[in-house]
């Protein structure tokens, strides 16, 4: 069953382009910020098996730093090569006492 758990600090993420990983309930997931909103996705290239939080963020887009893939923040679309798989995201929550996402 899907719950909302707190994965950061408000002041984790500041800025755009800000790139934050995070392991709420054991799921790796990095949050993003672009143009005032945080998105969170998995944190996992689908090309394969590196980390997006090394990567950056620039037009709305991830890009991996080993390969060069890009995934769009809203929808983990894979919208450059190498990657064609998407990769999961997850609805988010900016509170009072911090960032949430929903997991499970």
């Amino acid at each position: 069953m899907a719950e909302w758990v707190r994965a950061a600090d408000r002041s984790a993420c500041e800025g755009d382009g800000c790139v934050h990983a995070v392991t709420p309930d054991g799921e790796r997931i990095v949050l993003a910020r672009w143009e005032g909103e945080i998105f969170a996705l998995e944190d996992e290239c689908s090309h394969q098996e590196f980390p997006l939080s090394d990567g950056s963020v620039e037009n709305g887009q991830i890009e991996c730093v080993f390969h060069g893939a890009k995934f769009d923040l809203r929808s983990g679309r894979a919208t450059q090569l190498p990657a064609i798989k998407p990769v999961k995201t997850y609805p988010v929550e900016v509170r009072e006492d911090g960032i949430y996402v929903q997991v499970g």
